[in-house]
């Protein structure tokens, strides 16, 4: 976890990740200034420290002297372990309204000199793109680089806009080739899906013989993804084509030396009085037979495991709101938990905080069932409901409020939902993780939300809902984690 954040919660802006001699190292923009690009490095992609910055905005009177937006690094095609910063940058003069890309380059991925030869920056061009500020919405999109490279194909990737179409509509994903070094031309768009305003944050990736494209879409506030089966083919779109739910953004896309592929994103809640941007875990990206795209949790949580409980052997169960209806039973390593009317909250005894828990459900009846965590003794907490007939995942909080008046006297707040897929026996592995602030639950090993929410940090109590239904529990098992550690300072000056 990383907020990147000093007197705001909110100043951590896009992400990109490289990992290099056993270190992973972000790079991300702080906002609202946007006159730096900061720098944090991290051994297990959990805890970070942040090192010397990257790159400051220009002089007074230079291209880049108002802000710096996203930036993408990669190995230096040109010089032996180095490696090169591509970034979006504004002037002052313009009032920010063209956006440019410009480069830097660096030996070790702590100093960076920009690129002042005058190959850079670079500005979109037409004809297949709005390149001037009478165009469309009277600003220049030519920004978030990535560069990708594929034998002897170099393209750069960046938000722009077509010139055509509704104005609200002209998103695309623009593409300039390298033709021989720091040498750009720009090519038709390679997507225009005719939908979004913005295709923000493009990455590309070749997994197995097929090529993936990956965007942020403002819209909805999610990543979506499209593939084809050539670099500068058709793109086309799967139905269920958002990776995460909603206030997940701007991921990045990387592929490990083990052949993992992580994901990176910042997560954004900015409707709470407190708006909050933080780094999570990443998520591991896994290719299903049908070629749809998943992700699964990050396996470096297993490096932050400080013991293991299995149930039900160490299992003691209360009933937290006394419904006489509501029973439970243990029969080796199952344990089946029962309300026959109304409503009763099945509490473990172990007191946990930071954990991950895992186990198969299977249900019987037509009522609810879900999870209960990070509560208290009146059942304040968090709740995730399962809709196993429906297929549907969705984590509310849940409690009294203090301040509240009359009609206002309980807290109840829909997070985050997502959609999975039925089975007729409705059964399922399920997996949950709190892990500080993150909050992340999966079934069938695929992510189904994944959040950041502060609201019950501080409670411990872990359990199952159920209301006019049972349950059946196996190989419930949870991990007692180690939770995240705060930045290490020195003493302040």
């Amino acid at each position: 976890m990383y907020t990147g954040s000093g007197f705001s919660s909110f100043e951590l802006g896009d992400v990109d990740v490289v990992y290099d001699n056993g270190l992973f190292h972000l790079f991300h923009l702080v906002i609202p200034n946007h006159d730096y690009i900061a720098h944090a490095t991290s051994r297990n992609g959990l805890e970070w420290k942040r090192v010397q910055n990257a790159l400051f905005i220009g002089e007074p009177g230079e291209w880049d002297d108002d802000m710096l937006w996203t930036m993408h690094l990669s190995r230096d095609p040109e010089r032996l372990n180095g490696w090169r910063m591509f970034y979006t940058g504004i002037a002052r003069r313009e009032k920010g309204r063209i956006q440019r890309v410009g480069m830097a380059r660096s030996k070790d991925l702590l100093s960076w000199e920009k690129d002042r030869s005058g190959s850079y920056p670079l500005s979109i061009e037409g004809p297949h793109y709005e390149n001037n500020l009478l165009e469309g919405r009277g600003w220049v999109s030519c920004r978030d680089p990535f560069f990708y490279q594929e034998g002897k194909v170099r393209i750069l990737l960046v938000n722009a806009r077509t010139c055509r179409g509704p104005v609200i509509r002209r998103g695309c994903v623009g593409v300039a080739r390298e033709v021989e070094p720091n040498k750009f031309t720009w090519l038709p768009p390679l997507y225009y899906p005719r939908m979004y305003d913005d295709v923000e944050v493009p990455n590309i990736l070749k997994i197995q013989d097929m090529y993936y494209l990956f965007g942020g879409i403002r819209e909805d506030v999610k990543v979506h993804y499209w593939y084809s089966s050539s670099l500068f083919g058709e793109y086309k779109s799967f139905f269920d084509n958002n990776l995460l739910p909603n206030g997940n953004y701007a991921a990045r896309i990387k592929k490990m030396e083990d052949g993992r592929i992580l994901l990176w994103n910042f997560f954004v809640n900015d409707q709470d009085p407190i708006p909050v941007r933080l780094l999570p875990p990443p998520k591991e990206v896994v290719l299903s037979p049908d070629g749809h795209l998943f992700l699964t949790s990050y396996r470096n949580f297993d490096r932050v495991v400080r013991k293991t409980i299995h149930l039900p052997s160490k299992c003691s169960v209360n009933t937290l709101l006394d419904n006489p209806s509501a029973s439970f039973c243990i029969e080796g390593d199952k344990i089946q938990l029962r309300s026959g009317s109304g409503y009763e909250i099945f509490v473990i005894q172990h007191a946990v905080s930071n954990f991950r828990m895992s186990y198969r459900i299977k249900m019987s009846g037509r009522g609810k069932t879900g999870i209960f965590f990070r509560g208290d003794e009146e059942a304040n907490g968090y709740y995730i409901r399962l809709d196993l007939m429906k297929g549907m995942a969705h984590v509310y909080t849940w409690g009294k409020n203090e301040m509240g008046k009359i009609d206002s006297f309980f807290l109840y707040k829909h997070l985050q939902g997502n959609a999975f897929s039925v089975n007729k026996e409705r059964c399922y592995d399920v997996q949950l993780i709190c892990y500080g602030g993150y909050i992340e639950f999966s079934i069938g090993g695929r992510i189904m939300l994944s959040l950041i929410d502060i609201q019950y940090i501080q409670q411990e109590k872990v359990g199952f809902y159920i209301e006019s239904a049972d349950i059946w529990l196996e190989n419930l098992k949870i991990d007692v984690l180690d939770g995240p550690k705060d930045e290490e300072y020195g003493p302040l000056l």
